[in-house]
């Protein structure tokens, strides 16, 4: 199956659940501690990131979505850390201060990237739940979809009135759950616990089918759209309603760190659903975002453009058209990997040998080709009427499809100069010939360090040689 990761920009999601403040210590440890059988642990940085529910609304974010956060967190500086990070990123707080309540902490210490130890601070939050309902209540005309996030610290004390609010509305709601509980679900569309958390409510099982038969059987007892099972190494299984279960295998990778992979995999799911992808395809994305997400450390977040790289890698999608903004966070990502971007610009307007033969070479200098197309009303004041033969649209395409060619982008001016100066290509490329420093957009390239070539074009290949030679025909 073919996955296209969509546009989330117009996705609005509200998270509620149990926010908190991950902290991390990181340091070198080379000897024994004198006074117990301790490693000790020389710190030598530190940093803070949301954790649990607040880590979902942070990987929404990262995706693109229209994000907000309904949560309880104290009247501390943990609390006020914990907004000013989730703001900072764009999403909005519609947090409860509770006076008498901490804000839920976890202080992780690590040594070449081995954690060592996990100091929790918290208290139940559960006497502050009612505060949140209004809270919640208020966001939900700016909502599309739902995410309670529960870990079992008390703020989704009266999760089934939530839900029941939401289905009053035409709200759809996604659970990833905690306990043995999970009646108080009920009605939810989606339910993702973890292969652990689904035995300790279904069961144990001595096959697969019986695994299958056990998934589908809560599935229907809670009365949910779909059960996703997550399961490490195994993958995930999905039991959609009305439809059998699809197994989805893992998604092969190194594993440093699995925490947060559940937000992840929500929050996936969540912008999936409400940009549209039916529930298989929501599943796969998900599946895809946690596999990236475990190869790094602690809870962290996934971006749009990471899993378009993801699926180019696999053949699988993430190549072909894309906008402006797209390809700037496309770009920056292969950069980081080391790869090489090479850029070239053109009408094509009605694609031959020559052309291929062209992008070809181009692609040849680096890892990563973008080609660059003149819109139709750029096309016509640089060739004239009537030109271009083939419409934009159909142009690209045309260059999509070829091997090639990683991503096309179009542009309305007519030079690429101000999309080159954004994307900074590592080589500009540009046929027939020009000098290098003709070229538009050249000496931004240059001045980043970048290269700026001239290729040959094939002889007796033009796409004004075939109109003409069609045209004689005629």
């Amino acid at each position: 199956m073919t996955i296209l990761v969509p546009d989330f920009s117009a996705v609005r999601v509200l998270v509620a659940g149990d926010a908190m403040l991950d902290e991390y210590w990181f340091g070198d440890t080379g000897r024994i501690s004198p006074e117990a059988p301790v490693p000790v642990v020389r710190t030598v940085a530190a940093e803070q990131r949301p954790g649990g529910a607040a880590n979902v609304a942070l990987n929404l974010a990262s995706l693109g979505v229209d994000t907000s956060l309904a949560s309880i967190v104290g009247a501390d500086d943990r609390g006020r850390n914990l907004t000013a990070l989730l703001e900072q990123r764009g999403v909005k707080c519609r947090f409860v201060y509770s006076a008498d309540l901490p804000t839920v902490h976890k202080l992780r210490v690590l040594a070449r990237s081995q954690q060592l130890i996990r100091l929790d601070s918290e208290l139940s939050l559960a006497p502050a739940a009612a505060e949140l309902f209004p809270q919640f209540a208020s966001a939900l005309d700016e909502t599309d979809v739902v995410v309670l996030s529960d870990y079992a610290k008390g703020t989704l004390a009266r999760a089934a009135e939530l839900i029941a609010l939401c289905k009053s509305r035409g709200l759809r709601v996604l659970v990833d759950p905690k306990g043995e509980d999970f009646a108080r679900y009920r009605g939810a569309a989606l339910l993702t616990p973890n292969q652990t958390e689904f035995r300790a409510v279904a069961g144990g099982w001595a096959s697969e089918h019986e695994f299958l038969r056990k998934g589908e059987a809560l599935r229907a007892e809670l009365d949910l759209d779909a059960l996703l099972v997550t399961r490490g190494e195994r993958g995930m299984a999905l039991f959609p309603r009305g439809e059998p279960p699809h197994l989805l295998d893992a998604e092969a990778r190194e594993v440093f760190d699995v925490t947060g992979a559940g937000d992840t995999v929500i929050a996936s799911m969540a912008a999936a659903l409400g940009a549209g992808l039916a529930v298989e395809q929501a599943a796969r994305i998900a599946n895809l975002a946690a596999g990236l997400v475990v190869g790094k450390i602690g809870v962290a977040t996934v971006s749009r453009a990471e899993l378009r790289l993801a699926l180019h890698r696999r053949g699988s999608g993430g190549r072909g058209l894309v906008s402006a903004d797209e390809l700037v966070e496309l770009v920056a990502e292969v950069k980081a990997r080391g790869e090489r971007v090479v850029m070239t610009n053109g009408c094509f307007d009605i694609l031959h040998a020559g052309h291929v033969a062209y992008l070809e070479e181009a692609k040849s200098l680096g890892n990563r080709l973008i080609v660059a197309v003149n819109d139709d009303a750029s096309v016509r004041r640089l060739k004239g009427d009537p030109r271009p033969i083939t419409p934009l649209e159909d142009r690209m395409a045309v260059l999509a499809g070829l091997a090639a060619v990683d991503w096309v982008v179009p542009f309305g001016e007519d030079t690429p100069a101000a999309l080159i100066e954004r994307l900074l290509p590592d080589v500009l490329v540009k046929g027939g010939d020009y000098r290098p420093d003709e070229i538009a957009g050249g000496e931004a390239v240059v001045r980043n360090g970048g290269e700026v070539r001239v290729v040959s074009l094939k002889e007796g290949r033009s796409t004004s040689a075939m109109i003409a030679s069609i045209l004689g025909r005629k």
